[in-house]
């Protein structure tokens, strides 16, 4: 007990952090394995069958749905991860640098849902984009005629998931560009006579991607099984197999059961087996690149990377701003008739529609959002700071084990965890729906302090000593104010990912609880545009608030500290 007071209790964080999200995870999945092979937990002895899998194999839809699932993933993750290192290596080291890292954190802020439907307004065959060039490519004054979203191979799922993956991905480089000295390898590189992005390229990237590998991991096994947004932006006859096997756990046969959780385990199966294709193409992209990297070719001026680079980072913000700005416009359209590019009447009656069961639907959604993100935050500074006080190094097993719920996908475990709930007796219940969410907030949020946490320059923790404070003052009074900003950038963070979360939302709350993801979702998918763009816009919205509430308090807070950047 003495060395419980003494701070030791930091001990036992780690692993209460790991068990509170690794436990639903591997019940959850093991949840979903007994049903995929005719087993129903908690019926008593059942035998086991491969009819689920007959059935599945058998569904006329499976063909489309893989094909879309793959399409949609693999073009996903392929240029989200070009994009953000065409525009890291465009970008570093200019001064447009500070600005990309100042606007990042916002993009990765709006929802999944929200960002969504914003971009199926653009590119709808009556969106935004088809309006504004209505002259050249709808002469005739009616919308063309074209299936985007919906399209059968998925690719508008795939551009809509570039808009969220991508700052996600930049991040991470950011993020790891931390872990050894680029600046000075650029230096040595552009002595030797390399152009910036040639040097980039071959110097920095090939340090960087052992950083990124699990990040691009989890892009890839999020693409392949996203359900939000394939409801909104993918193919709707077949869907792809994510969507398709949330209707089959939603039939209300307990027949459709079985198969579900057989497609759900495919699913896992499927992202397992698109990793060990990418770590196969790694390898490959490895040794064939030694020739170019050892070459000696210093490069052109890298103009080609620069307008790759620059081009696609405006593109994203352009895209973003558009797709919440149509948001807006459309929960305040009355009348918009095509081709016009603006509503042609106004009205408040789409807010005061949505209205009726807003308060209900924003206090749960916020609740969730700061039980989940306060909980999330108590435990990675807890966790650490107990690596800080006793000199823990986290090896990269630890990371993965961070990673994980980011890399099962979702429908995956869900099931199964949802199953864990009701043996718990918390199924359907508020404990349920902060816990699932928990599990999917607290690896970003421990990411986001990691860094600027293992950053934080010791001297000051000695001079606290010096001066007579004690572990726990030195704490709260110096380490907490000078990381304030990245521990409220972080906050920010956990509150748009539980803001956006859809599925563990459904299968936790059990149908008894409305969030602004559910119903975001539930109306984009219903095609009720003016009340889909008060709930995306909201769901946007206050995420934004957020992150504009973290930039502002350290402002105020150290507004006659201006020496004071640590954590900045």
């Amino acid at each position: 007990m003495r060395g419980l007071r003494a701070g030791g209790w930091l001990r036992l964080l780690p692993g209460l952090t790991l068990a509170l999200f690794l436990l639903p995870v591997l019940a959850g999945l093991a949840g979903t394995l007994l049903p995929a092979f005719g087993i129903l937990p908690g019926s008593g002895p059942t035998a086991f069958s491969l009819e689920p899998w007959t059935v599945l194999l058998s569904a006329p839809e499976l063909p489309g749905a893989l094909l879309a699932s793959l399409v949609s993933g693999f073009v996903a993750t392929l240029l989200s991860f070009g994009t953000a290192v065409a525009i890291a290596a465009a970008l570093h080291g200019t001064r447009f640098h500070a600005w990309l890292t100042r606007l990042l954190s916002p993009l990765l802020a709006l929802p999944h849902a929200a960002i969504a439907i914003g971009f199926a307004f653009l590119i709808a065959p009556s969106g935004w984009l088809i309006r504004a060039a209505s002259p050249l490519l709808a002469p005739s004054g009616q919308p063309p005629d074209f299936a985007a979203p919906g399209d059968k191979l998925g690719l508008a799922l795939a551009f809509g998931l570039v808009l969220k993956e991508t700052p996600f991905l930049l991040l991470a480089i950011l993020s790891g560009l931390g872990q050894f000295p680029a600046d000075k390898a650029l230096v040595s590189a552009r002595m030797l006579g390399y152009r910036p992005a040639t040097a980039w390229l071959k110097v920095v990237l090939p340090q960087l991607y052992p950083q990124l590998r699990l990040p691009v991991y989890a892009v890839l096994a999020f693409s392949l099984s996203v359900v939000d947004m394939g409801l909104i932006l993918g193919p709707s006859a077949p869907p792809a197999l994510a969507p398709l096997l949330l209707t089959w756990f939603n039939d209300a046969s307990l027949a459709s059961l079985f198969p579900a959780a057989a497609g759900a385990v495919l699913q896992a199966l499927l992202a397992a087996a698109a990793i060990l294709l990418w770590r196969a193409a790694e390898i490959s992209v490895a040794r064939l690149s030694r020739s170019w990297l050892a070459g000696g070719g210093r490069g052109g001026g890298g103009v080609a990377v620069k307008i790759i680079g620059f081009g696609a980072a405006y593109s994203l913000l352009l895209v973003a701003v558009f797709a919440v700005a149509g948001l807006g416009l459309w929960s305040f359209a009355w009348r918009w008739p095509f081709p016009m590019v603006l509503p042609e009447s106004w009205t408040l009656g789409n807010w005061a529609a949505a209205s009726l069961g807003l308060g209900g639907i924003l206090e749960t959604s916020l609740l969730l959002g700061l039980a989940s993100t306060s909980i999330a935050l108590v435990l990675s500074l807890g966790c650490l700071e107990n690596e800080r006080r006793h000199g823990l190094h986290p090896t990269a097993r630890i990371l993965w084990l961070i990673y994980l719920p980011l890399l099962v996908p979702q429908i995956s475990f869900l099931f199964g965890t949802a199953a864990l709930d009701a043996w718990l007796g918390i199924d359907g219940t508020l404990l349920a729906l902060i816990w699932s969410h928990l599990l999917f907030v607290l690896p970003y949020v421990f990411l986001m302090l990691a860094d600027p946490y293992r950053g934080l320059d010791e001297r000051y923790a000695r001079t606290g000593f010096c001066l007579g404070a004690g572990r726990a003052r030195v704490f709260f009074r110096l380490t907490l104010p000078l990381l304030l900003r990245p521990i409220l950038a972080a906050a920010a963070v956990g509150l748009s990912v539980s803001l956006s979360l859809y599925l563990p939302t459904l299968f936790a709350g059990a149908g008894r609880f409305e969030t602004l993801a559910t119903e975001a979702v539930a109306l984009a998918t219903g095609g009720d545009r003016r009340l889909a763009g008060v709930f995306g816009f909201l769901q946007a919205a206050l995420p934004l608030a957020g992150f504009g509430f973290a930039l502002l308090l350290p402002a105020v807070v150290y507004r006659h500290r201006r020496w004071l950047k640590v954590g900045g």
